[in-house]
């Protein structure tokens, strides 16, 4: 694990929701395909370490924002917790919605065992329409890097989490020079939006997936900015050669 140092300053340049919101909206149906596809079926086990670095308790209101199609929201349900899957899309939550009715149904066809609770909710990450202190932890999946102000979002998470509550932030990060660095970039920038233009049938959208993933901060960069918004006890930990980081800081009591 690395701990955040040092000063860092990092701001998005400014998007429009409208059109970003409309880009996930069209390619909603083949998200989930090309995760898995363009991913090598890694992004299964980068989002079960995700909530495993959490170590929620059973029955733990969970916030999982920007929760697109519920992948994310699915493995935290599988560990036991109440989910809240936000996101900005309709289309994105439908899809969701109909992975969380399957998994309710398969467990309540159990003898033992609480079925697993979610819902979801259609709201924008910067001006959620929760409390103070709500949750007790949050989760973030590939979707920090789409907001319009990065630091505009980790305040928000830090406000709607509970005193001591934790957020856990899996994104693309940057592979340190040499050859799989090389090779990943090559792919990230030439490959990707390819194969991802090509199933999806959306011209543009996985270009612009590629661009904010070069453009975002990745490892010690992102972990120096969770500190200057005010987290505490933060750390962070490259999976993949670094492909992929899973951040983690809670705020303070």
């Amino acid at each position: 694990m690395a701990r955040a140092s040092h000063r860092l300053l990092y701001c998005h340049p400014v998007r429009d929701p409208d059109a970003v919101r409309e880009m996930f909206s069209a390619i909603s149906d083949r998200y989930d395909l090309l995760n898995h596809l363009l991913s090598a079926g890694l992004d299964r086990s980068w989002r079960r370490r995700a909530v495993r670095s959490l170590a929620s308790s059973p029955g733990d209101l969970v916030l999982d924002l920007c929760g697109g199609t519920g992948d994310l929201a699915v493995e935290a349900m599988r560990a036991g917790a109440r989910v809240v899957c936000c996101d900005f899309s309709e289309k994105m939550l439908a899809r969701a919605e109909r992975k969380f009715a399957g998994l309710q149904t398969r467990a309540n066809g159990q003898t033992q065992g609480t079925p697993p609770r979610a819902r979801c909710l259609l709201a924008d990450a910067l001006r959620l329409p929760f409390p103070d202190g709500t949750f007790e932890d949050v989760l973030v999946g590939f979707g920090l890097r789409n907001l319009r102000s990065l630091e505009e979002g980790l305040d928000e998470i830090r406000r709607v989490l509970r005193p001591g509550g934790a957020v856990c932030i899996l994104e693309f990060s940057s592979p340190a020079a040499g050859v799989l660095g090389d090779l990943y970039r090559l792919y990230l920038n030439n490959l990707l939006p390819r194969i991802g233009e090509f199933i999806s049938r959306r011209r543009g959208s996985y270009g612009y997936l590629a661009k904010t993933i070069g453009e975002f901060p990745s490892g010690e960069a992102l972990a120096r900015q969770m500190s200057e918004r005010g987290y505490s006890n933060v750390l962070w930990r490259p999976l993949t050669g670094g492909i992929v980081a899973v951040h983690t800081g809670r705020r303070p009591s």
